[in-house]
């Protein structure tokens, strides 16, 4: 059998299923029928079923977890973000909330069929069991944000139509999204926080420091300085509505900078190709 080929095919598969689902639930959210909804779910599951046999073979045709370089990792943040959607779904059935998750993966995964999907031998730095942790750690973090950022962004616009008569039943209720990103967002900053801990100790490891300022170390910080402003101002000033939820939206930006922007803009230790 050829692995290699398999694996590209399963995530060609996996990337068309997602546009497929993201399809289904922009025309669930426009028509609100309910079959319209358990499609693109089960196109959903389905895909990541599909995605999750590309990474495995991956791992096998590797030998290693598949997070070592930019391609693996953006595939790895996919999946990520489908799995944190999924597990939203089947617990609280908020169907709609993939009408602003699945278009993030499938974005995601486009991005990472650009890169180069060669497999190359770890380089040192990487040659420890620290890098399993502290990258699917970042995949789980990173996911739960982008979830969090869809339920925010049905919250502002569930707001912005409050009182025009708008069709909204198969919309949740926005105290629930208010309530729910602020719960996804505190799971995601307890994984953010595992991410850096478990990155400066990999660091002491590899380079003799734990802090080095490098770009996507400094940018991983403002993240969680971010994140961590949002908590602490909901925590205890309960402080909720339009403006926790732009600030979500905003951390999220922050996010997808820290995992794009600073591999393509700046050079650093963390730029692998």
């Amino acid at each position: 059998m050829d692995i290699i080929y398999f694996e590209e095919l399963f995530f060609t598969l996996s990337f068309i299923i997602y546009i497929i689902a993201s399809l289904g639930f922009f025309i669930f959210l426009v028509s609100s029928k309910d079959s319209v909804g358990k499609f693109a779910v089960t196109v959903s599951l389905a895909g990541f079923i599909v995605h999750t046999a590309a990474m495995v073979l991956r791992i096998i045709e590797s030998g290693r977890l598949p997070f070592s370089n930019q391609f693996e990792f953006a595939n790895s943040f996919t999946w990520g973000i489908v799995l944190c959607y999924l597990a939203i779904h089947f617990i609280y059935k908020f169907t709609a909330v993939g009408t602003f998750v699945m278009p993030l993966a499938f974005l995601m995964m486009g991005y990472a069929s650009m890169l180069p999907k060669t497999i190359k031998p770890l380089m040192p730095a990487l040659q420890s069991r620290w890098l399993s942790i502290h990258v699917g750690t970042a995949i789980i973090s990173y996911g739960s944000f982008a979830v969090a950022a869809g339920l925010s962004v049905m919250y502002l616009i569930y707001e912005r139509n409050k009182g025009k008569g708008t069709k909204k039943s198969h919309l949740p209720d926005a105290e629930i999204c208010d309530y729910l990103s602020y719960r996804v967002t505190a799971f995601g900053y307890l994984m953010l926080t595992l991410v850096i801990v478990t990155g400066a100790i990999w660091a002491k490891r590899a380079w003799s420091r734990y802090w080095g300022w490098d770009p996507k170390e400094t940018w991983s910080l403002i993240t969680w300085i971010i994140y961590s402003t949002y908590l602490h101002l909901r925590f205890n000033r309960g402080w909720k509505g339009k403006t926790a939820a732009w600030f979500s939206v905003i951390g999220f930006i922050c996010v997808i900078f820290t995992f794009v922007g600073v591999n393509v803009l700046l050079a650093g230790l963390h730029s692998y190709r």
